[in-house]
């Protein structure tokens, strides 16, 4: 299936029924993971509302939920620079953080986040990412532990992912055709 936004086309690479699949079963890994603890989640927004909302409906732990807002794109181009437009409101110091990411690119933004969280002195920080772009990341994480999936380094919108605030509440992702695909 191919969609049009704003004079650019896409097609369809991850339908919902297999996002739906894989939040699922991140979301058992994450109630195993913290059993007996109360993690506090951290939504990147405005990309992750849709994958967030998903994950907790499978989350069956105590946990607190909460939210920061970044900007790291311009259109379809990535920034160098991040900037925090929202940020946290709660104190992690001595908490299991989860920070839940809709995609990992250039690392970027994830690297800002980490830097934030990380000036609180949580117990633990990782990360679970609906989409990654192992090819695309220009940093190291070593924390890095629940990924939907991986995806080559291509535009992508849809389930949360917009390009000019458009195609966000697609159900399914797309990536963008480009003339040499």
């Amino acid at each position: 299936m191919k969609i049009t936004i704003n004079q650019k086309s896409f097609e369809r690479i991850i339908d919902y029924h297999q996002i739906k699949k894989r939040t699922r079963l991140i979301g058992i890994q994450l109630n195993v993971a913290y059993e007996n603890q109360q993690p506090v989640f951290i939504g990147v927004l405005n990309g992750c509302f849709m994958f967030m909302a998903d994950l907790m409906k499978q989350v069956h732990i105590g946990c607190e939920v909460s939210f920061i807002k970044l900007a790291s794109y311009k259109g379809s181009e990535r920034r160098e620079d991040v900037k925090e437009l929202i940020g946290l409101e709660i104190s992690l110091e001595g908490r299991e953080v989860v920070i839940v990411e809709d995609i990992i690119d250039s690392g970027n933004s994830l690297k800002h986040t980490l830097d934030l969280v990380s000036a609180q002195k949580p117990a633990s920080v990782a990360v679970c990412t609906l989409l990654l772009k192992p090819h695309a990341v220009q940093h190291s994480f070593d924390n890095i532990a629940y990924v939907g999936f991986e995806i080559a380094n291509d535009f992508v919108v849809g389930y949360g992912l917009d390009y000019h605030g458009m195609g966000r509440t697609l159900p399914d992702i797309y990536r963008e055709i480009t003339i040499d695909r």
